[in-house]
């Protein structure tokens, strides 16, 4: 492990706790591979270490916890040529992300602030998993020409009703209440009380103390009120025929869904709603990441990825040229093609662990 992949993730034993903070508040403590490595080194040593109780992950700065993958870095690496690098990033993360889902011993994730992406495989797939009134919980993949990952198809075939479709497309971007109500977290924690939480955690090794902490949200949230609307408008069999309802509504909020649709890759679209219906008739982690894996392995050199990245984060014009202009032109054959089994580049794992209840 380098150097700076250790300045980017503090890993350390306090007390009866394994504790991972994140520390790249500068950069919102986005996710890399050196990170990626780090943290499944350590959460591998605690697993048959008797020292350690729990893990408790948290992170630096009070902004983030973590807003994502280095999507910079891909982008440069994809610029030159380099797709194996990507590949390798996702298969690491996503076997990372099944192992959180499968710990051994309980794992309780701090998500206060911005949480999206690779944030929320980090998070999201643990025992306890704590927001803030500062949380801001997304997955908001479409938008850069890539799907939801991390396992997260697998939280969005599993909320209440289509508020799994709505959250993937849109990239609706969740208070504490919404990301509960969702199956993102669990409790809240006022954020000016986790020091108090994570000393107790430290001391006792007992997750359950998170319980002492937790409050209402203050914020009620806006999910429940539009699950009724939400899921009449999301049941639609095919994105093209989704849309075309939702332009049809004639109502404000269809409106600024659509909208919220349009302006992502109709590609990541198309094939974000694929992957969720696939995962409800098979929920679990490892049908999740495969199929997630499938698109990402391919969304550098066939998909919207390069141009996606290039629009949002390196000119920042906020204007991508998607390979496809509307979801209504794009042909069935490239989703299908974008989710096809990869033979021998399949995305494998060690064991065959049962999923965790």
């Amino acid at each position: 492990m380098s150097e700076r992949s250790q300045a980017d993730v503090l890993i350390r034993i306090e007390g009866r706790a394994g504790r991972i903070t994140l520390n790249r508040p500068q950069a919102l403590n986005a996710l890399n591979h050196g990170m990626v490595v780090a943290i499944e080194a350590a959460l591998r040593a605690w697993e048959s270490d008797g020292r350690v109780a729990l893990v408790v992950i948290d992170a630096a700065g009070d902004r983030a916890f973590c807003a994502g993958g280095d999507i910079a870095e891909l982008y440069r690496r994809g610029l030159a040529g380099d797709l194996g690098a990507g590949r390798r990033f996702w298969a690491e993360e996503y076997r990372l992300n099944r192992l959180i889902r499968h710990y051994p011993k309980p794992f309780v994730a701090l998500m206060d602030g911005i949480v999206m992406g690779g944030g929320v495989g980090l998070s999201a797939h643990g025992s306890h998993r704590i927001v803030t009134e500062r949380s801001m919980v997304a997955m908001p993949e479409c938008a850069i020409g890539l799907v939801p990952d991390v396992g997260a198809s697998l939280l969005l075939a599993t909320a209440p009703g289509r508020l799994g479709e709505y959250l993937g497309l849109t990239g609706f971007r969740m208070g504490a209440a919404d990301a509960i109500l969702a199956g993102f977290a669990d409790v809240a924690v006022a954020s000016d009380r986790l020091a108090e939480l994570v000393a107790r955690l430290v001391e006792i090794g007992d997750p359950g103390v998170s319980e002492i902490y937790s409050m209402a949200p203050a914020d009620a949230g806006v999910l429940a009120e539009r699950r009724t609307v939400i899921d009449r408008l999301f049941e639609a069999s095919d994105a093209a025929v989704l849309v075309g309802g939702l332009s049809a509504d004639g109502s404000a909020f269809a409106a600024q869904t659509l909208e919220a649709i349009r302006k992502g890759s109709p590609l990541s679209v198309a094939a974000t709603l694929a992957i969720i219906r696939t995962v409800r008739r098979d929920p679990t982690i490892e049908t999740a990441l495969r199929h997630e894996y499938r698109f990402t392995f391919r969304s550098q050199e066939y998909g919207d990825l390069q141009e996606g990245i290039r629009a949002a984060v390196i000119d920042k014009d906020r204007t991508p040229r998607w390979s496809v202009a509307r979801l209504e032109d794009l042909p069935a054959r490239r989703v299908e093609a974008m989710l096809a089994p990869l033979r021998d580049a399949e995305l494998t794992f060690e064991d065959n662990g049962e999923e965790r209840p």
